[in-house]
């Protein structure tokens, strides 16, 4: 049994005949019949019985009826309670991103999602292989995740939006020979020492394109991903490293030259299951990832028109 025969159960029980139930459903009365004997195979004990030309409910059907009765207002009532927690302006949200991208989305979305009537924030960080982003949405509500500019979609098993496209630059020590130069080509940067990410990571490719470019193999030094510790190690003289523009904190003793020749840009999406929008406390936050997304990138605007 289901809930569409208990009701049409219910309706004959209060109206008499399986025309008007028909007539007060909006289908033909075939159809209510149909269920009618659908229904009846799932009971041991007869639901109707002919009253003259008319179908009636036995006892045991309007036993049954009653019941679908309670079923129905229990229903109704967890149907409530379903659309009162997806409307729930301060519902926990669970949030994840990737290393860089936490330093700088986080602390945006706490301040402004702070105090009573708001979300309620659980962060996490999650520095994946690229094609493990989608997997993590499973686990959060919202996943940030990045791939380069030309890279391959996300499947369909998730939503995307972009918040940001952000250059990678090169980041060098203050003192070396390139920091004089306004923009570094592959063939100045291609006997250099580099520090990059593990394989798997979207980086990567453009390490390989300027090799590519230059039409010579790199020197990879070193293999970290963090962006902090990468600041460090190029400060130290360990090599270069491409850097993400907007989202990686400023060292003191480094400078940043953007490169050309090459399509140095990647995208950071933010990922869930469509279903988990269905919650406005998951589409508050989802709004302020994208006014944190426009907050970062215009800082970036006011630093070059101050320079």
């Amino acid at each position: 049994m289901d809930e569409r025969q208990l009701q049409i159960l219910r309706e004959l029980g209060e109206l008499g005949s399986v025309s008007a139930v028909a007539k007060a459903l909006h289908v033909t009365p075939s159809a209510i019949s149909q269920q009618l004997r659908l229904l009846q195979r799932s009971i041991p004990v007869p639901l109707t019985e002919r009253a003259g030309r008319r179908v009636v409910l036995t006892e045991a059907g309007q036993a049954l009826a009653r019941a679908a009765i309670e079923v129905e207002t229990a229903l109704a009532r967890a149907r409530h309670t379903i659309a009162d927690f997806a409307e729930q302006p301060d519902g926990d949200v669970s949030l994840a991103a990737f290393h860089s991208a936490a330093s700088a989305f986080f602390p945006l979305v706490l301040r402004s999602l702070a105090g009573p009537g708001h979300p309620r924030l659980a962060l996490a960080d999650e520095d994946v292989a690229q094609d493990r982003f989608p997997a993590l949405t499973r686990e959060y509500d919202l996943v940030l995740a990045h791939r380069l500019d030309h890279g391959p979609p996300w499947p369909r098993t998730v939503t995307a939006s972009t918040l940001l496209r952000e250059p990678l630059d090169v980041a060098l020590p203050t003192g070396h020979p390139l920091a004089s130069k306004s923009l570094l080509m592959p063939h100045d940067v291609a006997d250099q020492p580099w520090i990059t990410v593990h394989d798997g990571f979207p980086l990567m490719t453009t390490i390989e394109a300027i090799a590519s470019v230059a039409n010579r193999r790199l020197d990879i030094a070193h293999r970290i991903n963090e962006f902090a510790v990468v600041a460090e190690a190029v400060a130290a003289g360990g090599g270069l490293a491409l850097m993400p523009r907007w989202t990686a904190r400023e060292h003191p003793n480094l400078v940043l030259r953007p490169l050309g020749a090459v399509h140095a840009r990647r995208h950071i999406d933010v990922l869930h299951r469509p279903e988990r929008t269905a919650r406005r406390a998951v589409r508050t936050v989802l709004a302020e990832l994208h006014r944190a997304a426009a907050e970062i990138q215009s800082q970036d605007t006011h630093a070059s028109e101050r320079a």
